[in-house]
Protein backbone atom coordinates (compact mmCIF):
# COMPACT_ATOMS: atom_id res chain seq x y z
CA UNK A 1 0.00 0.00 0.00
CA UNK A 2 1.37 3.42 -0.78
CA UNK A 3 1.18 5.78 2.10
CA UNK A 4 -2.19 7.52 2.29
CA UNK A 5 -3.68 9.25 5.71
CA UNK A 6 -7.08 8.52 6.91
CA UNK A 7 -9.64 11.10 7.78
CA UNK A 8 -12.83 10.40 9.85
CA UNK A 9 -15.75 13.58 9.20
CA UNK A 10 -18.85 11.91 8.16
CA UNK A 11 -17.72 9.76 6.81
CA UNK A 12 -14.48 7.68 6.94
CA UNK A 13 -11.68 8.05 3.51
CA UNK A 14 -8.44 6.79 3.20
CA UNK A 15 -6.44 9.13 0.74
CA UNK A 16 -9.04 10.93 -1.51
CA UNK A 17 -11.12 8.08 -1.72
CA UNK A 18 -14.01 7.29 1.28
CA UNK A 19 -13.78 3.62 2.58
CA UNK A 20 -16.87 1.40 4.00
CA UNK A 21 -15.34 -0.60 6.82
CA UNK A 22 -16.00 -4.57 5.99
CA UNK A 23 -13.79 -5.92 8.37
CA UNK A 24 -13.62 -9.60 9.95
CA UNK A 25 -12.00 -10.47 12.95
CA UNK A 26 -9.35 -13.26 13.56
CA UNK A 27 -6.67 -13.75 16.28
CA UNK A 28 -3.62 -14.52 15.44
CA UNK A 29 -2.90 -16.63 18.65
CA UNK A 30 -5.50 -19.09 18.15
CA UNK A 31 -4.55 -20.03 14.69
CA UNK A 32 -0.84 -22.04 13.99
CA UNK A 33 1.11 -19.60 11.79
CA UNK A 34 1.05 -21.83 8.76
CA UNK A 35 -2.32 -20.95 8.30
CA UNK A 36 -2.44 -17.34 9.01
CA UNK A 37 -2.33 -16.56 5.02
CA UNK A 38 -5.58 -19.25 4.53
CA UNK A 39 -7.74 -17.60 6.93
CA UNK A 40 -6.55 -14.13 5.92
CA UNK A 41 -6.88 -14.64 1.34
CA UNK A 42 -10.56 -16.56 2.34
CA UNK A 43 -11.78 -13.68 4.78
CA UNK A 44 -10.70 -11.11 2.22
CA UNK A 45 -12.58 -13.57 -0.47
CA UNK A 46 -15.39 -13.30 1.44
CA UNK A 47 -15.78 -9.61 0.71
CA UNK A 48 -13.71 -8.19 3.87
CA UNK A 49 -11.79 -5.21 2.94
CA UNK A 50 -10.17 -5.21 6.84
CA UNK A 51 -9.02 -7.38 9.20
CA UNK A 52 -9.62 -6.65 13.00
CA UNK A 53 -6.96 -8.31 15.81
CA UNK A 54 -6.48 -8.19 19.52
CA UNK A 55 -3.21 -8.21 20.92
CA UNK A 56 -2.84 -10.27 24.27
CA UNK A 57 -0.59 -8.54 26.72
CA UNK A 58 0.61 -12.33 28.34
CA UNK A 59 1.17 -13.62 25.35
CA UNK A 60 3.83 -11.08 24.25
CA UNK A 61 5.07 -10.76 27.81
CA UNK A 62 4.75 -13.74 29.70
CA UNK A 63 6.96 -12.55 32.27
CA UNK A 64 7.56 -9.67 33.40
CA UNK A 65 10.54 -8.05 31.26
CA UNK A 66 10.61 -11.30 28.92
CA UNK A 67 9.15 -10.27 25.31
CA UNK A 68 8.68 -12.76 22.77
CA UNK A 69 7.59 -11.63 19.20
CA UNK A 70 8.16 -14.85 17.52
CA UNK A 71 6.35 -18.14 15.56
CA UNK A 72 2.67 -18.76 17.01
CA UNK A 73 2.98 -14.77 18.57
CA UNK A 74 5.21 -12.91 15.56
CA UNK A 75 2.82 -10.04 15.51
CA UNK A 76 4.87 -8.37 13.05
CA UNK A 77 4.82 -11.17 10.68
CA UNK A 78 0.70 -11.65 10.58
CA UNK A 79 0.91 -7.50 10.47
CA UNK A 80 2.44 -8.02 7.31
CA UNK A 81 0.73 -10.74 5.76
CA UNK A 82 -2.42 -8.26 5.93
CA UNK A 83 -0.27 -5.97 4.08
CA UNK A 84 0.74 -8.32 1.11
CA UNK A 85 -3.13 -8.92 0.91
CA UNK A 86 -3.96 -5.68 0.78
CA UNK A 87 -5.69 -5.21 3.44
CA UNK A 88 -6.36 -2.67 5.93
CA UNK A 89 -5.87 -3.11 10.06
CA UNK A 90 -7.57 -2.21 12.85
CA UNK A 91 -5.39 -2.86 15.90
CA UNK A 92 -7.01 -3.54 19.12
CA UNK A 93 -3.77 -3.18 21.46
CA UNK A 94 -3.44 -4.05 24.88
CA UNK A 95 -3.96 -3.84 27.87
CA UNK A 96 -7.28 -5.25 28.30
CA UNK A 97 -8.34 -7.43 25.52
CA UNK A 98 -11.53 -9.68 26.65
CA UNK A 99 -11.82 -12.07 23.87
CA UNK A 100 -13.11 -15.27 26.26
CA UNK A 101 -9.23 -15.47 26.50
CA UNK A 102 -7.17 -16.16 29.49
CA UNK A 103 -7.65 -13.16 31.97
CA UNK A 104 -8.38 -11.24 29.26
CA UNK A 105 -4.77 -10.69 27.75
CA UNK A 106 -3.35 -9.26 31.23
CA UNK A 107 -0.35 -10.99 32.58
CA UNK A 108 -0.71 -13.78 35.08
CA UNK A 109 2.40 -11.87 37.27
CA UNK A 110 0.77 -8.57 37.76
CA UNK A 111 -1.15 -10.15 40.38
CA UNK A 112 2.06 -10.80 42.43
CA UNK A 113 0.98 -7.57 43.61
CA UNK A 114 -1.77 -8.33 46.32
CA UNK A 115 -2.50 -4.92 45.83
CA UNK A 116 -3.28 -4.80 42.51
CA UNK A 117 -6.08 -3.04 40.59
CA UNK A 118 -6.36 -3.67 37.11
CA UNK A 119 -7.50 -1.27 34.37
CA UNK A 120 -6.85 1.73 36.54
CA UNK A 121 -4.59 4.27 37.70
CA UNK A 122 -3.05 2.54 40.35
CA UNK A 123 0.42 3.29 39.65
CA UNK A 124 1.81 -0.23 39.65
CA UNK A 125 0.23 -1.20 36.60
CA UNK A 126 0.22 1.81 35.05
CA UNK A 127 3.94 1.23 35.20
CA UNK A 128 4.10 -1.98 34.16
CA UNK A 129 1.87 -1.07 31.42
CA UNK A 130 3.77 1.45 30.14
CA UNK A 131 6.99 -0.69 30.36
CA UNK A 132 5.19 -3.07 27.85
CA UNK A 133 4.05 -0.29 25.50
CA UNK A 134 7.17 0.81 24.90
CA UNK A 135 8.06 -1.73 23.96
CA UNK A 136 4.88 -2.84 21.40
CA UNK A 137 3.79 0.51 20.10
CA UNK A 138 7.22 1.28 18.15
CA UNK A 139 7.03 -2.12 16.90
CA UNK A 140 3.51 -1.46 15.13
CA UNK A 141 3.92 2.30 14.72
CA UNK A 142 5.40 1.85 11.81
CA UNK A 143 2.62 -0.17 9.94
CA UNK A 144 0.33 2.97 10.45
CA UNK A 145 -1.82 4.01 7.00
CA UNK A 146 0.14 6.84 6.52
CA UNK A 147 3.73 5.20 6.99
CA UNK A 148 2.74 2.53 3.82
CA UNK A 149 1.28 0.06 6.25
CA UNK A 150 -2.23 -1.33 6.59
CA UNK A 151 -3.23 0.24 10.42
CA UNK A 152 -6.22 2.53 9.93
CA UNK A 153 -7.40 2.56 13.54
CA UNK A 154 -6.49 1.64 17.20
CA UNK A 155 -8.35 0.83 19.94
CA UNK A 156 -7.90 2.38 23.37
CA UNK A 157 -9.05 -1.01 25.90
CA UNK A 158 -12.03 -2.41 25.45
CA UNK A 159 -15.37 -2.38 26.41
CA UNK A 160 -14.34 -0.34 29.44
CA UNK A 161 -17.52 0.80 30.10
CA UNK A 162 -18.22 -2.21 30.92
CA UNK A 163 -15.66 -2.33 34.11
CA UNK A 164 -15.90 1.22 35.02
CA UNK A 165 -16.07 5.14 34.21
CA UNK A 166 -12.50 5.99 34.96
CA UNK A 167 -12.40 8.22 32.36
CA UNK A 168 -8.83 9.43 33.79
CA UNK A 169 -7.28 6.30 33.23
CA UNK A 170 -8.79 5.53 29.51
CA UNK A 171 -7.65 9.16 28.60
CA UNK A 172 -4.03 8.49 29.91
CA UNK A 173 -4.08 5.54 27.80
CA UNK A 174 -4.66 7.78 24.20
CA UNK A 175 -1.99 10.33 25.75
CA UNK A 176 0.76 7.17 26.19
CA UNK A 177 -0.18 5.48 22.40
CA UNK A 178 -0.11 9.21 21.30
CA UNK A 179 3.35 9.56 23.08
CA UNK A 180 5.03 6.30 21.63
CA UNK A 181 3.91 6.86 18.10
CA UNK A 182 0.10 5.85 17.17
CA UNK A 183 -1.00 8.53 14.96
CA UNK A 184 -3.93 7.15 13.59
CA UNK A 185 -7.58 7.49 15.20
CA UNK A 186 -8.04 6.16 18.18
CA UNK A 187 -11.85 3.98 18.84
CA UNK A 188 -13.30 2.91 21.71
CA UNK A 189 -16.04 0.06 21.77
CA UNK A 190 -18.77 -0.54 24.33
CA UNK A 191 -22.50 -1.71 24.70
CA UNK A 192 -25.15 -0.12 23.14
CA UNK A 193 -26.73 0.44 26.29
CA UNK A 194 -26.67 4.14 27.13
CA UNK A 195 -25.52 4.32 30.81
CA UNK A 196 -22.29 1.94 29.83
CA UNK A 197 -21.69 3.54 26.77
CA UNK A 198 -21.37 6.87 28.58
CA UNK A 199 -19.22 5.59 31.19
CA UNK A 200 -16.60 4.30 28.56
CA UNK A 201 -16.92 6.99 25.63
CA UNK A 202 -13.98 9.15 25.66
CA UNK A 203 -15.20 10.78 22.83
CA UNK A 204 -12.82 14.22 22.82
CA UNK A 205 -10.11 11.45 22.07
CA UNK A 206 -11.44 8.64 20.20
CA UNK A 207 -14.19 8.05 18.41
CA UNK A 208 -16.83 5.47 19.72
CA UNK A 209 -18.20 2.49 18.13
CA UNK A 210 -20.45 -0.57 19.31
CA UNK A 211 -20.49 -4.09 20.35
CA UNK A 212 -23.56 -5.97 19.87
CA UNK A 213 -25.18 -9.21 18.32
CA UNK A 214 -28.67 -8.02 16.96
CA UNK A 215 -30.91 -5.25 15.95
CA UNK A 216 -27.53 -3.39 14.70
CA UNK A 217 -29.23 -0.88 12.75
CA UNK A 218 -31.32 0.23 15.48
CA UNK A 219 -29.13 -0.60 18.48
CA UNK A 220 -26.23 1.67 16.50
CA UNK A 221 -28.25 5.18 16.78
CA UNK A 222 -26.50 4.86 20.20
CA UNK A 223 -23.45 6.54 17.98
CA UNK A 224 -25.50 9.44 17.00
CA UNK A 225 -26.21 10.60 20.12
CA UNK A 226 -23.09 10.49 22.19
CA UNK A 227 -20.86 11.38 18.53
CA UNK A 228 -23.16 13.40 16.28
CA UNK A 229 -22.14 13.15 12.70
CA UNK A 230 -19.64 10.97 12.60
CA UNK A 231 -19.64 7.25 11.24
CA UNK A 232 -21.35 4.37 12.31
CA UNK A 233 -19.02 1.38 13.38
CA UNK A 234 -20.10 -2.08 14.51
CA UNK A 235 -16.44 -3.01 16.14
CA UNK A 236 -18.33 -6.29 17.19
CA UNK A 237 -21.30 -7.59 15.23
CA UNK A 238 -21.27 -10.83 16.80
CA UNK A 239 -21.25 -13.97 14.58
CA UNK A 240 -22.65 -16.19 17.16
CA UNK A 241 -21.24 -17.24 20.54
CA UNK A 242 -18.71 -19.35 22.75
CA UNK A 243 -18.92 -22.19 24.27
CA UNK A 244 -18.27 -22.87 27.92
CA UNK A 245 -17.72 -26.30 29.41
CA UNK A 246 -20.82 -28.17 30.80
CA UNK A 247 -23.53 -26.22 28.87
CA UNK A 248 -25.45 -27.19 25.60
CA UNK A 249 -23.25 -25.72 22.53
CA UNK A 250 -24.17 -21.97 22.24
CA UNK A 251 -22.26 -21.08 18.86
CA UNK A 252 -25.03 -20.96 16.42
CA UNK A 253 -27.31 -18.20 15.60
CA UNK A 254 -29.89 -17.63 13.02
CA UNK A 255 -28.54 -17.31 9.93
CA UNK A 256 -31.02 -14.98 8.56
CA UNK A 257 -31.31 -12.73 11.33
CA UNK A 258 -27.36 -12.18 11.24
CA UNK A 259 -27.39 -11.66 7.59
CA UNK A 260 -30.16 -9.25 7.77
CA UNK A 261 -28.58 -7.21 10.69
CA UNK A 262 -24.79 -7.09 8.44
CA UNK A 263 -27.09 -5.83 5.54
CA UNK A 264 -28.76 -3.21 7.28
CA UNK A 265 -25.63 -2.15 9.18
CA UNK A 266 -23.60 -1.78 6.07
CA UNK A 267 -25.56 0.09 4.30
CA UNK A 268 -25.64 2.69 7.24
CA UNK A 269 -22.20 2.32 8.70
CA UNK A 270 -18.96 0.32 8.96
CA UNK A 271 -18.66 -3.36 10.40
CA UNK A 272 -16.29 -5.73 11.72
CA UNK A 273 -17.70 -9.13 11.96
CA UNK A 274 -16.52 -11.16 15.27
CA UNK A 275 -15.48 -13.81 14.45
CA UNK A 276 -14.69 -13.97 10.70
CA UNK A 277 -12.60 -17.25 12.08
CA UNK A 278 -12.00 -17.84 15.67
CA UNK A 279 -9.90 -20.34 15.69
CA UNK A 280 -8.62 -22.82 18.84
CA UNK A 281 -7.14 -21.72 22.67
CA UNK A 282 -4.59 -23.76 22.60
CA UNK A 283 -2.75 -24.79 25.62
CA UNK A 284 -4.28 -23.17 28.63
CA UNK A 285 -5.38 -19.97 27.34
CA UNK A 286 -9.30 -20.19 27.48
CA UNK A 287 -10.66 -17.53 29.44
CA UNK A 288 -13.61 -17.55 32.21
CA UNK A 289 -16.74 -15.74 33.42
CA UNK A 290 -18.57 -15.22 36.14
CA UNK A 291 -22.38 -15.36 35.47
CA UNK A 292 -24.54 -14.07 38.28
CA UNK A 293 -27.59 -15.89 38.50
CA UNK A 294 -30.40 -16.53 41.28
CA UNK A 295 -30.54 -20.58 42.08
CA UNK A 296 -33.31 -23.18 42.82
CA UNK A 297 -33.42 -21.78 46.76
CA UNK A 298 -33.94 -18.12 45.64
CA UNK A 299 -30.17 -17.63 46.65
CA UNK A 300 -28.01 -15.27 44.57
CA UNK A 301 -25.12 -16.67 42.88
CA UNK A 302 -21.67 -16.54 40.97
CA UNK A 303 -21.00 -18.98 38.79
CA UNK A 304 -17.66 -19.85 37.09
CA UNK A 305 -17.81 -20.92 33.76
CA UNK A 306 -14.64 -21.50 31.79
CA UNK A 307 -14.76 -21.51 27.72
CA UNK A 308 -13.77 -24.56 26.34
CA UNK A 309 -10.59 -25.17 23.76
CA UNK A 310 -12.72 -24.78 20.57
CA UNK A 311 -13.32 -21.11 19.76
CA UNK A 312 -15.17 -21.66 16.33
CA UNK A 313 -17.64 -18.98 17.80
CA UNK A 314 -20.24 -20.30 14.69
CA UNK A 315 -18.17 -18.34 12.63
CA UNK A 316 -18.37 -18.05 8.73
CA UNK A 317 -14.59 -19.93 8.61
CA UNK A 318 -14.65 -22.90 11.08
CA UNK A 319 -12.01 -23.55 13.26
CA UNK A 320 -10.32 -26.03 10.85
CA UNK A 321 -10.59 -23.29 7.69
CA UNK A 322 -13.86 -25.35 6.33
CA UNK A 323 -16.18 -22.85 4.74
CA UNK A 324 -19.58 -23.15 5.88
CA UNK A 325 -22.77 -22.35 4.30
CA UNK A 326 -23.25 -19.37 5.71
CA UNK A 327 -20.05 -17.75 4.52
CA UNK A 328 -21.73 -17.91 1.05
CA UNK A 329 -24.43 -15.91 2.33
CA UNK A 330 -22.40 -13.16 3.85
CA UNK A 331 -20.00 -13.25 0.68
CA UNK A 332 -23.14 -12.51 -0.99
CA UNK A 333 -24.71 -9.95 0.96
CA UNK A 334 -21.44 -7.97 1.32
CA UNK A 335 -21.23 -8.57 -3.06
CA UNK A 336 -25.02 -6.49 -3.44
CA UNK A 337 -23.51 -3.91 -1.31
CA UNK A 338 -20.49 -2.84 -2.61
CA UNK A 339 -21.37 -4.32 -6.02
CA UNK A 340 -17.31 -5.96 -5.90
CA UNK A 341 -17.20 -9.42 -6.53
CA UNK A 342 -14.72 -11.31 -4.73
CA UNK A 343 -12.65 -14.42 -6.14
CA UNK A 344 -11.97 -17.40 -4.00
CA UNK A 345 -9.38 -19.43 -5.74
CA UNK A 346 -10.29 -22.79 -5.96
CA UNK A 347 -6.87 -23.97 -3.66
CA UNK A 348 -8.68 -21.97 -0.76
CA UNK A 349 -12.29 -24.22 -1.59
CA UNK A 350 -11.27 -27.36 0.25
CA UNK A 351 -9.10 -28.04 3.36
CA UNK A 352 -7.26 -31.05 3.79
CA UNK A 353 -8.55 -33.50 6.52
CA UNK A 354 -8.16 -37.12 7.34
CA UNK A 355 -9.67 -39.78 9.93
CA UNK A 356 -6.55 -41.31 11.06
CA UNK A 357 -8.92 -43.81 13.14
CA UNK A 358 -8.44 -45.44 16.66
CA UNK A 359 -5.11 -45.30 18.31
CA UNK A 360 -3.77 -47.81 21.08
CA UNK A 361 -2.30 -46.05 24.42
CA UNK A 362 0.74 -47.44 24.67
CA UNK A 363 2.67 -46.96 28.09
CA UNK A 364 1.56 -44.95 30.97
CA UNK A 365 2.56 -43.53 34.57
CA UNK A 366 1.38 -42.03 37.66
CA UNK A 367 1.37 -38.34 38.46
CA UNK A 368 2.86 -39.56 41.75
CA UNK A 369 5.59 -41.52 40.45
CA UNK A 370 6.65 -39.08 38.19
CA UNK A 371 6.66 -35.76 40.24
CA UNK A 372 9.54 -34.99 41.00
CA UNK A 373 10.58 -35.31 37.92
CA UNK A 374 8.13 -32.37 36.54
CA UNK A 375 8.79 -30.08 39.56
CA UNK A 376 11.22 -29.40 42.46
CA UNK A 377 8.63 -28.80 45.98
CA UNK A 378 8.77 -25.48 47.47
CA UNK A 379 7.57 -25.30 50.80
CA UNK A 380 5.68 -23.40 52.92
CA UNK A 381 4.11 -22.91 56.27
CA UNK A 382 1.06 -21.76 54.89
CA UNK A 383 -0.16 -22.86 50.92
CA UNK A 384 1.19 -20.38 48.03
CA UNK A 385 -0.51 -19.43 45.17
CA UNK A 386 0.41 -19.89 41.38
CA UNK A 387 1.34 -16.73 41.41
CA UNK A 388 3.54 -16.41 44.31
CA UNK A 389 4.98 -19.39 42.82
CA UNK A 390 5.51 -17.80 40.07
CA UNK A 391 3.23 -20.03 37.86
CA UNK A 392 1.28 -19.00 35.32
CA UNK A 393 -0.95 -21.35 34.08
CA UNK A 394 -1.67 -25.79 34.59
CA UNK A 395 -1.85 -27.22 37.88
CA UNK A 396 -0.08 -27.46 41.83
CA UNK A 397 -0.09 -30.20 43.76
CA UNK A 398 -0.22 -29.54 47.44
CA UNK A 399 1.39 -31.78 49.83
CA UNK A 400 1.57 -32.10 53.11
CA UNK A 401 2.20 -34.90 56.01
CA UNK A 402 -0.36 -35.49 58.45
CA UNK A 403 0.98 -38.29 60.92
CA UNK A 404 0.74 -41.51 61.74
CA UNK A 405 -2.73 -41.25 63.40
CA UNK A 406 -5.90 -42.77 62.81
CA UNK A 407 -7.65 -39.63 62.87
CA UNK A 408 -11.35 -39.11 61.13
CA UNK A 409 -11.23 -35.22 60.29
CA UNK A 410 -13.03 -32.90 58.58
CA UNK A 411 -11.29 -30.68 55.87
CA UNK A 412 -12.42 -27.89 53.58
CA UNK A 413 -10.44 -25.82 50.98
CA UNK A 414 -11.22 -22.54 51.59
CA UNK A 415 -10.69 -20.27 48.38
CA UNK A 416 -9.47 -22.60 46.23
CA UNK A 417 -9.59 -22.09 42.09
CA UNK A 418 -10.55 -23.40 40.05
CA UNK A 419 -11.31 -27.36 40.84
CA UNK A 420 -9.30 -29.90 43.31
CA UNK A 421 -8.65 -33.29 43.93
CA UNK A 422 -8.30 -34.00 47.15
CA UNK A 423 -6.24 -37.46 48.03
CA UNK A 424 -5.45 -39.14 50.63
CA UNK A 425 -2.41 -41.84 50.70
CA UNK A 426 -3.02 -41.49 46.80
CA UNK A 427 -6.85 -42.59 47.26
CA UNK A 428 -9.33 -40.24 45.94
CA UNK A 429 -10.89 -38.47 48.64
CA UNK A 430 -13.62 -35.88 46.21
CA UNK A 431 -13.28 -34.09 43.96
CA UNK A 432 -14.65 -30.24 44.75
CA UNK A 433 -15.96 -27.65 41.99
CA UNK A 434 -18.19 -24.31 41.54
CA UNK A 435 -20.17 -25.03 44.88
CA UNK A 436 -19.17 -28.12 46.25
CA UNK A 437 -15.79 -26.15 47.70
CA UNK A 438 -18.90 -24.71 50.24
CA UNK A 439 -18.90 -28.24 51.66
CA UNK A 440 -16.98 -29.46 54.68
CA UNK A 441 -16.18 -33.59 53.82
CA UNK A 442 -14.49 -35.77 56.09
CA UNK A 443 -11.22 -37.98 55.71
CA UNK A 444 -9.47 -41.09 57.56
CA UNK A 445 -6.91 -41.39 58.99
CA UNK A 446 -4.63 -44.56 58.96
CA UNK A 447 -2.40 -46.06 61.50
CA UNK A 448 0.78 -46.90 60.74
CA UNK A 449 1.72 -44.78 57.49
CA UNK A 450 3.14 -41.09 57.31
CA UNK A 451 -0.85 -40.36 55.90
CA UNK A 452 -0.01 -37.85 52.99
CA UNK A 453 -2.34 -35.54 51.84
CA UNK A 454 -2.27 -34.62 48.31
CA UNK A 455 -4.69 -31.40 46.77
CA UNK A 456 -4.07 -31.19 43.12
CA UNK A 457 -5.73 -28.09 42.04
CA UNK A 458 -6.26 -26.69 38.12
CA UNK A 459 -6.20 -23.27 37.20
CA UNK A 460 -9.15 -23.87 34.36
CA UNK A 461 -8.59 -19.96 33.15
CA UNK A 462 -8.80 -16.33 34.85
CA UNK A 463 -11.57 -14.59 34.27
CA UNK A 464 -11.89 -12.78 31.00
CA UNK A 465 -14.64 -10.22 31.75
CA UNK A 466 -16.49 -8.16 34.31
CA UNK A 467 -15.27 -6.85 38.13
CA UNK A 468 -13.73 -10.48 39.77
CA UNK A 469 -10.17 -9.72 37.43
CA UNK A 470 -7.84 -8.58 40.15
CA UNK A 471 -9.61 -11.89 42.20
CA UNK A 472 -7.81 -14.01 39.99
CA UNK A 473 -5.03 -15.78 42.05
CA UNK A 474 -4.77 -19.68 41.22
CA UNK A 475 -4.08 -22.21 43.53
CA UNK A 476 -5.60 -22.39 47.41
CA UNK A 477 -5.83 -18.64 48.48
CA UNK A 478 -6.99 -19.13 51.65
CA UNK A 479 -6.40 -21.92 53.94
CA UNK A 480 -6.87 -25.49 53.84
CA UNK A 481 -8.95 -26.30 57.09
CA UNK A 482 -9.01 -29.50 59.13
CA UNK A 483 -11.79 -29.31 61.62
CA UNK A 484 -11.52 -25.87 63.33
CA UNK A 485 -7.36 -25.10 62.35
CA UNK A 486 -5.76 -23.95 59.58
CA UNK A 487 -3.23 -26.90 58.66
CA UNK A 488 0.34 -25.68 58.12
CA UNK A 489 3.57 -27.67 56.18
CA UNK A 490 3.11 -27.49 52.15
CA UNK A 491 5.20 -28.81 49.79
CA UNK A 492 4.55 -27.25 46.49
CA UNK A 493 4.99 -28.78 42.79
CA UNK A 494 4.48 -26.49 39.98
CA UNK A 495 2.81 -28.40 36.87
CA UNK A 496 2.90 -25.95 34.18
CA UNK A 497 3.86 -29.05 31.90
CA UNK A 498 5.83 -27.09 29.39
CA UNK A 499 8.53 -29.86 29.86
CA UNK A 500 6.19 -32.77 28.85
CA UNK A 501 9.33 -34.68 27.65
CA UNK A 502 10.03 -34.67 31.17
CA UNK A 503 7.71 -37.52 32.19
CA UNK A 504 9.12 -40.88 32.98
CA UNK A 505 7.22 -43.86 31.65
CA UNK A 506 9.71 -46.49 33.02
CA UNK A 507 7.96 -45.48 36.51
CA UNK A 508 4.93 -47.26 37.84
CA UNK A 509 1.26 -46.48 37.22
CA UNK A 510 -1.50 -46.85 39.29
CA UNK A 511 -5.27 -46.94 38.07
CA UNK A 512 -8.28 -44.20 39.19
CA UNK A 513 -5.42 -41.07 40.10
CA UNK A 514 -3.98 -38.79 37.83
CA UNK A 515 -2.09 -40.28 35.02
CA UNK A 516 0.11 -39.77 32.06
CA UNK A 517 -0.88 -41.88 28.76
CA UNK A 518 1.89 -42.07 25.73
CA UNK A 519 1.16 -43.66 21.92
CA UNK A 520 3.07 -43.34 18.67
CA UNK A 521 0.58 -42.10 15.85
CA UNK A 522 2.44 -43.81 12.38
CA UNK A 523 1.10 -41.33 9.44
CA UNK A 524 1.97 -41.71 6.05
CA UNK A 525 -0.44 -38.72 4.56
CA UNK A 526 -0.52 -35.72 6.50
CA UNK A 527 -3.39 -33.53 7.04
CA UNK A 528 -5.80 -31.66 9.40
CA UNK A 529 -7.64 -33.69 11.89
CA UNK A 530 -9.39 -34.10 15.29
CA UNK A 531 -8.40 -36.52 18.39
CA UNK A 532 -11.52 -37.52 20.15
CA UNK A 533 -11.65 -39.07 23.45
CA UNK A 534 -14.72 -41.08 24.49
CA UNK A 535 -14.52 -42.76 28.07
CA UNK A 536 -11.95 -40.46 28.89
CA UNK A 537 -12.22 -37.63 31.92
CA UNK A 538 -10.51 -34.60 31.68
CA UNK A 539 -7.23 -33.23 31.02
CA UNK A 540 -5.07 -32.41 28.39
CA UNK A 541 -3.45 -33.25 24.92
CA UNK A 542 0.07 -33.05 23.82
CA UNK A 543 0.91 -33.26 20.25
CA UNK A 544 4.54 -33.67 19.12
CA UNK A 545 5.04 -31.78 22.79
CA UNK A 546 2.54 -28.80 21.54
CA UNK A 547 -0.02 -28.21 24.20
CA UNK A 548 -3.34 -28.55 22.35
CA UNK A 549 -5.71 -27.99 24.70
CA UNK A 550 -8.13 -29.26 27.52
CA UNK A 551 -10.63 -31.95 26.93
CA UNK A 552 -13.38 -33.00 29.54
CA UNK A 553 -16.30 -35.10 29.32
CA UNK A 554 -18.87 -32.94 30.39
CA UNK A 555 -18.80 -31.47 27.03
CA UNK A 556 -20.08 -30.14 24.58
CA UNK A 557 -17.04 -30.48 22.59
CA UNK A 558 -16.25 -33.84 21.80
CA UNK A 559 -12.95 -33.63 19.77
CA UNK A 560 -9.79 -31.33 19.42
CA UNK A 561 -8.31 -29.52 16.17
CA UNK A 562 -4.83 -30.98 15.71
CA UNK A 563 -3.57 -28.81 12.68
CA UNK A 564 -1.47 -30.83 9.97
CA UNK A 565 1.69 -28.57 10.61
CA UNK A 566 1.88 -29.94 14.43
CA UNK A 567 2.26 -33.44 12.72
CA UNK A 568 4.97 -35.10 9.86
CA UNK A 569 5.06 -38.20 8.29
CA UNK A 570 6.38 -41.05 10.37
CA UNK A 571 6.06 -41.02 14.05
CA UNK A 572 3.78 -38.57 16.04
CA UNK A 573 4.25 -38.78 19.76
CA UNK A 574 0.50 -38.65 21.59
CA UNK A 575 0.57 -37.64 24.93
CA UNK A 576 -2.76 -37.46 27.45
CA UNK A 577 -2.61 -35.82 31.22
CA UNK A 578 -6.26 -37.30 32.37
CA UNK A 579 -6.79 -36.52 36.16
CA UNK A 580 -9.95 -38.08 37.10
CA UNK A 581 -8.82 -41.89 36.45
CA UNK A 582 -11.72 -42.39 33.69
CA UNK A 583 -9.47 -43.60 30.87
CA UNK A 584 -10.09 -46.28 28.06
CA UNK A 585 -7.15 -48.13 26.38
CA UNK A 586 -7.57 -45.74 22.77
CA UNK A 587 -8.42 -42.21 21.34
CA UNK A 588 -9.59 -42.08 18.10
CA UNK A 589 -8.82 -39.48 15.02
CA UNK A 590 -11.91 -37.95 12.90
CA UNK A 591 -12.29 -35.54 10.51
CA UNK A 592 -14.34 -33.03 12.44
CA UNK A 593 -15.42 -31.14 15.05
CA UNK A 594 -18.13 -32.01 17.53
CA UNK A 595 -19.60 -29.75 19.81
Amino acid sequence: MAQRHIRIDDQITIGNEPVKIISGAVHYGRIHPSYWRDRLEKIKAMGCNTIETYVPWNIHEPEKGTFQFEGQYDLIRFIELIHELDLYLILRASPYICAEWEFGGLPYWLLKDRNMRVRSLYQPYMNHLEAFFEVLIPKVSEYQIHKGGPIILVQVENEYGYFSNEKTYTRKLADIYKRYGIEVPLVTSDSTRESIMMSGEISDVAMPTINCGFDLKERSQILDKVNPGKPRIAMEFWSGWFNIWGSPSQEGRDVNQINKDLKEMLEIGHVNLYMAHGGTNFGFMNGANYYEKVDEEGNFVEEYAPATTSYDYGAPISENGELKDRYWTYKQTIQNITGVETVLPEELKKTKKMAYGDLQVQEKVALSETLEDLANPVFSHYPMTMEELDQDFGYVLYRSKLGDKDWSQTIKLLGTKDRAQVFLNDQLQFSAYLKTFYKKQSIQLEKGTENTLDILVENMGRVNFGPYLDDQRKGITKAVMLDEYQHTGWYHYTLSLKEIEKVDFKKDYKEQVPAFYKSSLLIEDVADTYITLPGWGKGVIFINGFNIGRFWEKGPQESYYIPSPLLQEGENEVIIFETEGKVTDKVTFIKNLIS
